[in-house]
């Protein structure tokens, strides 16, 4: 029964939490009406940022908790560690050099790498474990929502084909980056989650 009241709590945090995104998502529209453009300047590019930075700190502080899991959370931050770098693609090639981006996310992987080959948990088994949880899946699920379906949604020949002469690039905008927003948001219900269940295992042990 503590169960269930627990999932049912977190399923209402989760409910106002993506209804609270939605609203600032269309805080921008409503402000700036026809001048609205959802650019890299925009308060829902700062929450792609956000969200990517929250999934990340969280899969590493799941990773301090727990040995087992360890090695699929460093796995998953540095994927999330990748798409926030990512994130920041224009502002670091216009202020560092040409393909910083690119190099960081270098750095990242050889970084994660070498932690793992030196940590002592191996990664199969690992991720094996991490697969079993419902958190696994919340991600997966973010992941393809941010990296597959946003973009191809989002394609500019897709909306230009079906609004023809009456193609509005914001519009476009629009379902793109609100698309993966989304993704985002579902992203950091994934990493509240696997806190959560790493916190339920240990509290289980130790009862």
């Amino acid at each position: 029964m503590q169960s269930f009241a627990a999932l049912m709590i977190r399923s209402l945090v989760y409910l106002l939490f993506m209804a609270g995104v939605a609203n600032i998502f269309a805080m921008e529209g409503y402000a700036l009406l026809v001048e609205s453009k959802y650019d890299e300047g925009s308060a829902t590019e700062l929450m792609h940022d956000t969200f990517a930075f929250v999934t990340c700190m969280l899969f590493l502080i799941g990773a301090y908790y727990s040995d087992a899991l360890r090695p699929a959370a460093v796995v998953v931050a540095t994927l999330s560690g990748m798409m926030l770098i990512r994130e920041f693609d224009a502002f670091l090639d216009e202020n560092m050099f040409d393909g910083a981006w690119q190099t960081l996310v270098c750095i990242l992987i050889a970084t994660s790498t070498l932690y793992l080959i030196r940590q002592q948990h191996p990664v199969k088994p690992s991720l094996i474990e991490f697969s079993k949880l419902s958190s696994a899946g919340i991600y997966l699920s973010g992941i393809l929502v941010v990296l597959v379906f946003s973009r191809l949604f989002g394609r500019g020949s897709f909306w230009e084909a079906v609004m023809g002469d009456g193609y509005v690039r914001v519009v476009k905008n629009i379902v793109e980056e609100g698309t993966e927003l989304m993704g985002y948001s579902i992203l950091v219900i994934a990493a509240v989650e696997f806190l959560w269940q790493i916190v339920s295992q240990r509290k289980a042990r130790n009862e």
